[in-house]
This record gives structure tokens, C-alpha cells and sequence, in this order.
């Protein structure tokens, strides 16, 4: 291989990223189907730290440890 090849988003921070968005918008879609998006949306929108809150910062936590995990790793010979 050449030392030019760099394998791209193959790393375990890139999978346990992927993992909270998952996570994540299966709890947020979850809760879209038990209630209705009306509700939701008052959720989202109250002073109250609720379900839908944490899902969406779980979400942005995993979109963070993705972005992380495509940067590129130099390595020092």
C-alpha cells in the first residue's frame, strides 16, 4: 500500500458517533409516533428538560464524535 492511503472514517470513534445518532433519532422518532408531532414540538419548546431535548443533544453529541472521527491523522515517521 501506499503511504498516501488513509482509510477514512474505519475507526472505532466513527462507529460509537454513528451510534448516538442512532440512538438518538430512535428515541426522537419513538416519540413522534406515540405522540403526535404537536406534542413534540411543545416538548421541544418547554423550560423542562425532557426525552426529546436529550435525544436531539444526543444526536449532536454523535454528529461531534463523527466529525471526529473523518478528520485526518497524521502520522509522525
Amino acid at each position: 500500500m501506499s503511504s498516501n492511503y488513509y482509510r477514512r472514517g474505519r475507526n472505532p470513534t466513527t462507529a460509537f458517533g454513528l451510534l448516538f445518532v442512532v440512538i438518538g433519532a430512535i428515541t426522537l422518532v419513538r416519540q413522534l409516533i406515540l405522540w403526535s408531532p404537536d406534542f413534540v414540538i411543545q416538548f421541544l419548546f418547554n423550560e423542562e428538560i425532557t426525552s426529546e431535548k436529550v435525544s436531539i443533544i444526543t444526536m449532536g453529541i454523535g454528529a461531534v464524535i463523527v466529525a471526529l472521527g473523518f478528520r485526518k491523522n497524521e502520522q509522525k515517521r
